[in-house]
């Protein structure tokens, strides 16, 4: 009975490391063998080693920080240059109603001075 539950256990051995064995691949190391590296000249495993794709983001977050200030600063001119005309006009249109009332408050005067005289 020990021999033939030794054989059994030999057998399972047997089945699970073959089962477990992976087929080794071949790889054509010749057709790639230059390195592909996303960092600047500097090492990259030095202090001050950036990658290509961050540096690329910083500079096209600045530039698009740099223009957005210019487009800021010019709608603040344009918004500032529209309020300055729109109060030029609202102190046009008031000087003009008080050159109106006054008008209508003089004629008023002199005409009721003209029909206090007639009385």
């Amino acid at each position: 009975m020990k021999s033939g539950l030794s054989i059994g256990f030999i057998f399972l051995l047997f089945f699970i490391i073959n089962c477990t064995k992976k087929e080794m691949t071949t790889v054509d190391v010749g057709e790639d063998t230059k390195a592909h590296y996303d960092t600047t000249a500097i090492d990259s495993f030095s202090v001050g080693a950036t990658s290509v794709d961050i540096v690329r983001k910083i500079k096209m977050s600045s530039k698009k920080y740099q223009d957005s200030i210019k487009e800021a600063a010019a709608r603040q001119i344009e918004e500032k240059r529209i309020k300055d005309e729109l109060e030029k006009e609202n102190k046009k249109k008031l000087e003009e109603e008080k050159k109106k009332n006054e008008e209508n408050s003089a004629k008023k005067i002199t005409g009721s001075t003209q029909t206090i005289t007639t009385e």
